[in-house]
């Protein structure tokens, strides 16, 4: 990236102001660049009241629709949280289950994953099988996927998860159960189930990555939590043997020596083969536990934070394109937030900013690996993450504005960078709406 110079302002793309256009700080160009994909989510229903997800060509402003739902009402199903494949041009959503209702509406351990052919609009294929009938199936999940995230070379698809079953579980005890953790789905074959209204067969097969546990040891790497979560590289990164490793990167939340809750940075590194058993306990899980993780599943913590006098770590861990850097958000010695980056294999973290206020998030590594764009005091900044004197590395792509903007995302040659504002109709309401910023 020689320049970052605009040649033109922002452009506002979508100009419907009746309703969100949602891009959710996801992957939301399609491969070739020309289109972006957002859902509809409501301010009151949220994803459960987006009944489309649509599309929009950055040149021409034409929308157009690749999945509806028919009579879908505030309590679902609801489709959103949409990213584009980097190599097929397909989608990937939430989902909530079909037989959505008020009594039983949308939630966290009742949805899946939905995948469109964008060439083939209203024709679903579930990602992720969903079996909450003992016996439970490998290649299955019990609850419910979201944030799904495409590797880049399109055959993984991450995602953060909740399990009904265990949601259930605590409520019948009272003990906390219900916790988030992370899985990956992988097109290896279908996974079938014996389907009712609640159990779905998936096109892909299924595992959860990370293991969480309701009350982690004080003091140790065991976590209750894992959110966050982005794939590290493209094509993973470098292991210590030369090859390249798949690996997701995310914050965990451990429990200090007094029992205080700290998000800190955790990578786990995943097999190429997870339909094989581990030695945590079975893929599809029990009665009174969580889908473990499968044989060569390796979990590490690689920040420290917990007993420094700013603890905590927070944001969407990204990764650089090569896999080699993990950015997100910590405090400074002055207990200012700024961008932080950690090698993958762990180590002593590096500063990458020096404001004077909180950095706000947002963090986005351009495609060349070496500058990262997010959000500061209103307006969208631009870093170069090498070595430096700060004020010759950063510079302001957009300035501070009362509609601030949020969920960048960059095209995949790095000419454009996409994002949301808020902008108000005749009666006040504001709604998100697409812009771009051209280079």
């Amino acid at each position: 990236m020689q320049s970052c110079q605009t040649d033109t302002a922002e452009k506002q793309i979508t100009h419907d102001l009746t309703y969100h256009h949602d891009l959710d700080n996801n992957d939301n160009f399609s491969p070739d660049g020309k289109w972006l994909v957002y859902d509809t989510r409501t301010d009151d229903g949220g994803i459960a009241e987006s009944a489309r997800i649509e599309r929009v060509n950055v040149e021409t402003g034409e929308k157009q629709v690749l999945f509806g739902i028919r009579n879908n009402a505030v309590w679902g199903p609801g489709a959103g949280a949409v990213s584009y494949s980097p190599k097929q041009n397909a989608v990937v959503f939430i989902h909530g289950l079909s037989n959505s209702t008020r009594e039983n509406p949308y939630q966290q351990w009742r949805r899946t994953g939905v995948i469109i052919d964008d060439t083939h609009p209203n024709v679903p294929i579930y990602m992720d099988a969903r079996d909450i009938t003992p016996p439970y199936t490998p290649g299955a999940l019990r609850g419910g996927t979201h944030r799904h995230e495409w590797s880049g070379d399109g055959q993984w698809i991450g995602f953060t998860y909740n399990d009904a079953i265990l949601k259930a579980l605590e409520d019948s005890t009272g003990q906390k159960r219900n916790l988030r953790t992370i899985g990956v789905s992988k097109k290896i074959r279908a996974v079938k189930v014996d389907e009712n209204v609640e159990n779905v067969s998936g096109e892909w097969f299924s595992a959860l990555v990370v293991q969480v546990v309701p009350n982690p040891a004080l003091g140790s790497d065991e976590i209750s939590q894992a959110n966050s979560d982005s794939w590290v590289g493209l094509n993973g990164y470098a292991g210590q043997n030369g090859k390249q490793q798949i690996a997701r990167a995310f914050l965990g939340t451990v429990r200090d020596r007094n029992g205080t809750e700290v998000p800190e940075v955790f990578i786990v590194d995943i097999p190429e083969d997870i339909t094989q058993r581990g030695p945590l306990g079975p893929l599809e899980g029990t009665d009174t536990d969580f889908p473990m993780p499968p044989k060569g599943t390796i979990q590490r913590r690689l920040t420290f934070t917990a007993d420094t006098p700013h603890p905590g770590c927070s944001g969407i861990v990204r990764s650089s394109p090569d896999g080699s850097k993990l950015a997100f958000l910590a405090k400074d010695r002055s207990g200012i937030t700024q961008i932080f980056t950690i090698s993958p294999h762990g180590g002593t973290t590096t500063q990458v900013t020096e404001h004077t206020s909180d950095v706000k998030g947002n963090l986005r590594w351009h495609p060349d690996g070496k500058h990262i764009a997010y959000i500061f005091e209103g307006g969208i900044m631009l870093c170069d993450a090498g070595e430096g004197l700060f004020k010759e590395r950063v510079q302001t792509l957009i300035k501070a504005s009362a509609n601030v903007p949020g969920n960048l995302v960059w095209s995949p040659n790095g000419k454009m960078l996409a994002f949301n504002r808020l902008i108000k109709n005749e009666i006040g309401k504001a709604t998100q709406q697409v812009f771009v910023l051209r280079f």
